[in-house]
């Protein structure tokens, strides 16, 4: 069923039923709000329909893949089959191995922990820590931020193309960036890897929830992502895509499930033969609630369209920039410029004020969650925040190293469930504490910025 109303306007479109989307709070000006939840960068609220399919699957939960009876049967089949459904919505080839973890960050470590001795891994300073530090082991080439599309696959390809030609290479690469938004070129970067003998690995965390991501089709060797950023519950993560690498690798964890035989050796010790398949690296038993959730979320969206979906987000992103403009105080961050095409993610600063304080009163006074700091990508915040200072000592900055300034932004994000009220009322927020200041008093608490009590 279409996600849009029967009218020609799109401001009417209908977002998905999420969880949380009645919940009220409490304003420290007095009386209660609707809460606004713009924090979907972090972790978007769970589909309704997701929770209601784990809430129907709750009454058969049984322990999968060696249980005899029903139950655990049927949750076998259940999980197995959630590995077939989130193969398809990411278009995996047919050799493609999908594994089950618990988060985007989980994901890229055990790819981290499975490539090749001697691997070169290339990465560019914007991404997510989770795609950062994982590499620690590896030989890493750590990337100046690009300012553009063609100059970040003209940086790629000149570091490629310095590297050792005969060891092996991976080329780690966001989708969507989890500060300013923005997209990137992933096939013309994937293009550059294998041009140079290299693999690339995309994190998608921030991409999946917002566009379509086929493997095929961007030409990668793996996509990693998290559930709790795709509409579903905490705790499930996958890493799909090539299988040589994740089968010629010792497992991610040592356990029960990833071993097919174990004997002991005449010398006394243990001989282990290790399964070939996903399970491999899926020690353990194994969250099937959470890859349920995740299939779950994955048939939501696709069968909500996607043309229709980003059609949505497009109009609320819009919205958001449009009322932005209007503040001359706001200034967004970005690294490709206001044209680059992006998904419901946007950073941004404010002349005067300290993002913490800035956050905090959003919520406290509006009932309007977003978030403040350096969001996980300290690198490029920095990069992007360089030439800006914020008074330090103000309520909630952030300690800065000696002779840095104390930098921090704001960022609202959004997403199928948020309603078009949301994103208004979040722009008549800034504009009112822009032009009239907070209403309440503040005080810094354990680092972050509370109203004053």
């Amino acid at each position: 069923m279409s996600v849009f109303t029967a009218a020609s306007d799109q401001s009417v479109c209908t977002p998905l039923p999420v969880l949380g989307r009645d919940v009220t709070v409490p304003l420290v000006t007095g009386g209660e709000v609707a809460y606004a939840a713009l924090d979907y960068a972090a972790s978007a609220p769970a589909l309704q329909r997701v929770w209601d399919d784990v809430a129907a699957y709750a009454p058969y939960y049984g322990s999968v893949h060696r249980g005899a009876g029903y139950l655990s049967q049927l949750s076998t089949d259940l999980f197995e089959n959630a590995r077939k459904t989130v193969a398809e919505f990411l278009g995996c080839r047919a050799t493609d191995q999908v594994i089950f973890t618990r988060s985007t960050t989980d994901s890229l470590n055990l790819l981290a922990r499975v490539i090749p001795a001697g691997c070169q891994v290339f990465v560019f300073e914007t991404e997510h820590h989770a795609s950062l530090l994982p590499w620690q082991d590896a030989r890493v080439t750590y990337l100046d931020a690009p300012r553009t599309p063609a100059q970040a696959v003209e940086t790629l390809e000149r570091a490629l193309a310095a590297r050792d030609p005969y060891g092996p290479a991976l080329v780690c690469v966001t989708g969507a960036s989890n500060v300013t938004g923005e997209l990137w070129p992933v096939r013309e970067l994937a293009a550059a890897a294998h041009a140079h003998g290299a693999r690339i690995v995309l994190d998608a965390a921030q991409l999946a929830p917002h566009h379509p991501v086929d493997i095929r089709d961007l030409d990668v060797d793996w996509v990693a992502l998290s559930g709790h950023k795709l509409y579903a519950p905490f705790g499930s993560g996958v890493l799909a895509g090539r299988a040589d690498w994740l089968r010629a690798a010792e497992p991610y964890l040592a356990g029960g499930g990833a071993s097919r035989r174990v004997t002991r050796r005449e010398d006394g010790g243990v001989a282990v033969e290790w399964h070939e398949t996903a399970a491999r690296h899926e020690a353990g038993s194994p969250n099937v609630i959470g890859a349920y959730a995740v299939a779950s979320a994955c048939k939501a969206l696709t069968e909500a369209g996607w043309d229709t979906l980003v059609a949505r987000e497009q109009h609320l992103i819009a919205k958001v920039r449009e009322g932005l403009a209007e503040v001359p105080e706001v200034k967004i961050l970005s690294l490709f410029g206001d044209d680059a095409p992006r998904v419901g993610v946007l950073s941004f600063v404010v002349e005067g004020w300290n993002s913490s304080h800035f956050a905090a009163a959003l919520s406290a006074e509006y009932g309007i969650g977003v978030r403040d700091g350096l969001f996980c990508a300290h690198p490029l915040v920095r990069t992007l925040l360089g030439s800006d200072p914020q008074t330090q000592g103000e309520c909630g900055a952030p300690e800065a190293a000696p002779g840095e300034k104390s930098l921090n932004a704001i960022r609202v994000s959004f997403g199928a469930g948020t309603p078009d009220e949301h994103v208004e009322r979040f722009v008549d927020a800034v504009k009112e504490l822009v032009t009239q200041g907070a209403k309440w008093q503040y005080r810094t608490e354990e680092g972050r910025c509370v109203p004053a009590v």
